[in-house]
């Protein structure tokens, strides 16, 4: 089959070619790969890998949609079942497990960071990771849910849900995750405060419905905030930025708010500002991914039209350096997609 492998570090490290056809443990399908989305944590993948416990070559991508071609005996799968893959290889035994919270899972896989990822003609997975695939739903479309719309759910609806009187700050806006929870908070009829450097990318979070956009190259956000709210602060912070960003988002944050990360794609050390966390009461929550019962529900979401997931750009398999190059300059509004039938 033809995927994408990561032999070594950094870009020259990538190989287009041919790899060998996935030989399926027991309990696993095989899927033929229709779509597959790009996500932040391929180009890590690439680049460091740091903290993730895997060996190369790796096949690369964690998104991903399409058909089943093999499944195992007894199955309730079928080949030519369309599905969407729920990229995390979950255990099912252990306490996260079998209280229904599979992103704790104590002994989880996940395609494309530690086995065998999207990025190729088939894939192997246990098949309680492929979810039915709505037919109101394309194939491009459906591998942009896994990783970065599932993120975008758990973090808006998890622990502390975005209510409808809320309002919401979205730190740059224009990526896949941030873009999604916007489509997400203006759906319930909250209030959405976004950020970029662009002017272009806070144009266009407008026409997607945000209320105020903010350019955080020329204007002290937490201040503009504060103008924005009346003194109040936002109710919700969503920072996938990380160390550039922190400051302003805890100080964007009213009494008791809660700030929601899942990313630090400008640094990981921020000043963790104690004093204003204890003070005024603040809530910190890490998030990624979400559980299979999120899943289901986003999904539903999507397939009545709900959501609409965001997509850039379609590119061939082939063409994978040019959609990271894109990725890497942080240019991409919404998602970049591999539709493989191209």
């Amino acid at each position: 089959m033809k995927a994408v492998v990561l032999e070594q570090r950094g870009k020259q490290g990538l190989r287009i070619g041919d790899a060998a056809d996935p030989s399926p443990a027991p309990g696993e399908a095989v899927m033929k790969v229709k779509a597959a989305a790009i996500n932040r944590v391929d180009l890590y993948m690439r680049d460091s890998g740091a903290g993730i416990s895997h060996e190369l070559p790796i096949i690369l991508g964690v998104d991903g949609a399409g058909e089943i071609v093999e499944a195992p005996k007894g199955s309730v799968l079928k080949p030519g079942d369309e599905v969407i893959l729920y990229p995390m290889a979950y255990c099912g035994m252990c306490r996260a497990c079998r209280a229904g919270d599979q992103p704790n899972c104590a002994r989880f896989n996940i395609a494309g960071e530690t086995r065998n990822g999207t990025f190729a003609e088939f894939i192997a997975m246990p098949e309680r990771c492929f979810l039915p695939k709505p037919a109101e739903i394309s194939f491009p479309a459906a591998a942009t849910l896994p990783v970065a719309y599932l993120t975008a759910w758990r973090m808006m609806f998890g622990k502390a849900p975005l209510m409808p009187s809320e309002t919401v700050l979205i730190a740059g806006v224009g990526g896949g995750v941030s873009s999604a929870c916007l489509q997400m908070a203006k759906m319930i009829g909250a209030s959405a405060i976004v950020t970029s450097s662009s002017a272009d990318k806070l144009q266009w979070a407008a026409g997607l419905g945000a209320d105020a956009g903010i350019d955080y190259t020329s204007e002290k956000v937490a201040r503009r905030v504060m103008e924005i709210t009346g003194g109040a602060g936002v109710d919700m912070v969503i920072d996938n930025v990380g160390e550039a960003s922190w400051g302003d988002s805890l100080r964007s944050l009213r009494r008791g708010g809660r700030l929601i990360t899942c990313g630090a794609t400008t640094g990981a050390h921020p000043s963790a500002d104690i004093q204003r966390l204890f003070a005024r009461q603040l809530a910190v929550y890490g998030s990624t991914m979400g559980n299979l019962e999120e899943f289901r529900q986003l999904i539903d979401v999507t397939a009545r039209g709900r959501i609409t997931p965001l997509i850039e750009k379609a590119y061939a398999l082939n063409e994978i350096e040019q959609a990271f190059e894109r990725m890497e300059k942080g240019a991409q509004r919404g998602k970049l997609v591999i539709d493989l039938t191209l």
